[in-house]
């Protein structure tokens, strides 16, 4: 039984393309946002119709990767998320943290279209439901995340990230100085050409998937 199952398409369902849309040589950000959206949504359907056990088993060889690849340990406050909509669980590496005497914290919204806080988040925390019905942290106060790891709808070559539309992690990351790690976490299907990055977009530091991890050129 796969989750979502009205978001369902096929796997190999084609990302939409700019080829033929009006400007595309440079397309301009109108254009490229209903792009994002249409792709957004191929690659959402995409990641919901992996079969929940070979999702939970790549997801684990994502994590192994990072946590190899990565010294966490480095970070003194690690930003996570709360898995939605067939994420991979980072909840397990974000408590091995905390037991190497880390911090672990989750995003808040707590005002519309601005940059969100991040509230510490230990499994014994009171929760209730935020924004878009996502459990957040009953109460806390903001702290400053040295690392992040920030869920993937989709990324490219030089590790831009598609999210959900919603421009938080933009905003957030245009606030925080200095910028902390980005690390981008996803199923490779996730994968695209470009996502058409725009000024305000902000590269991955590293992309790590279920089969390889990524750095931008510059890096």
């Amino acid at each position: 039984m796969h989750e979502f199952a009205d978001d369902l398409v096929p796997p190999s369902a084609a990302v939409p393309s700019l080829a033929n849309a009006p400007g595309a040589n440079a397309p301009d950000w109108p254009t490229v946002k209903a792009w994002r959206a249409q792709t957004r949504t191929t690659l959402l359907a995409r990641r919901a119709a992996l079969e929940i056990k070979d999702r939970q088993q790549r997801g684990e060889r994502a994590k192994a990767r990072l946590r190899a690849e990565i010294d966490l340990t480095s970070y003194g406050v690690l930003g996570i998320y709360w898995p939605i909509r067939a994420e991979i669980d980072v909840r397990d590496i974000a408590i091995r943290h905390i037991e190497a005497g880390g911090t672990a914290a989750l995003p808040v919204v707590v005002h519309k279209n601005a940059p969100v806080e991040f509230w510490p988040w230990t499994p014994g925390t009171s929760m209730r439901r935020g924004f878009w019905n996502i459990p957040v942290p009953a109460s806390g106060s903001a702290v400053q995340p040295d690392a992040l790891i920030i869920p993937l709808v989709g990324f490219d070559s030089a590790c831009f990230r598609l999210g959900y539309g919603g421009g938080y992690y933009d905003r957030t990351l245009a606030s925080l100085s200095p910028l902390p790690l980005r690390i981008g976490l996803a199923y490779v299907e996730a994968q695209i050409a470009t996502i058409y990055p725009q000024p305000h977009d902000v590269p991955m530091s590293v992309v790590v998937t279920d089969r390889a991890s990524y750095r931008p050129p510059s890096e």
